[in-house]
């Protein structure tokens, strides 16, 4: 009886062996129909978002102070932490180096944590919107 079942169970293993050969995933092509005015209006979205104003994005302020003092700062950013653009920014009476446009709040403060291993004063702010 033993030996039945080992020899039933051995030429079930050998038949499922031979025609897994068989046996393939289909293969096929995918064709996607798109609207050339889907086209345009993602390319129009692409340049909104690049020029998105500035008052609706978190910011890491890194420095303030003098213009020397300023551009030392932006330099020594760059080639420390540097995965964030800088700029250098006037307000009266101060020069302000300002890193980074992050979308949202945890991805500044995600930002800030790397950041202040080299700038530990950095901050986070939210710019001010200018009036016309």
């Amino acid at each position: 009886m033993k030996r039945s079942n080992t020899l039933k169970t051995l030429l079930l293993v050998t038949g499922l062996m031979l025609f897994s050969g068989k046996i393939s995933a289909q293969n096929g092509n995918v064709i996607v129909n798109e609207d050339a005015k889907l086209t345009k209006v993602i390319e129009i979205k692409k340049e909104l978002n690049k020029d998105n104003e500035d008052h609706n994005k978190y910011k890491i302020q890194i420095f303030s102070g003098s213009l020397a003092a300023a551009e030392n700062e932006k330099s020594k950013f760059a080639n420390s932490v540097g995965n964030w653009s800088s700029e250098l920014v006037y307000e009266t009476p101060n020069y302000k180096v300002w890193v980074g446009k992050f979308r949202s709040r945890l991805e500044a403060d995600r930002a800030l944590l790397e950041i202040q291993k080299k700038f530990p004063s950095a901050f986070i702010f939210k710019p001010k919107k200018e009036k016309d």
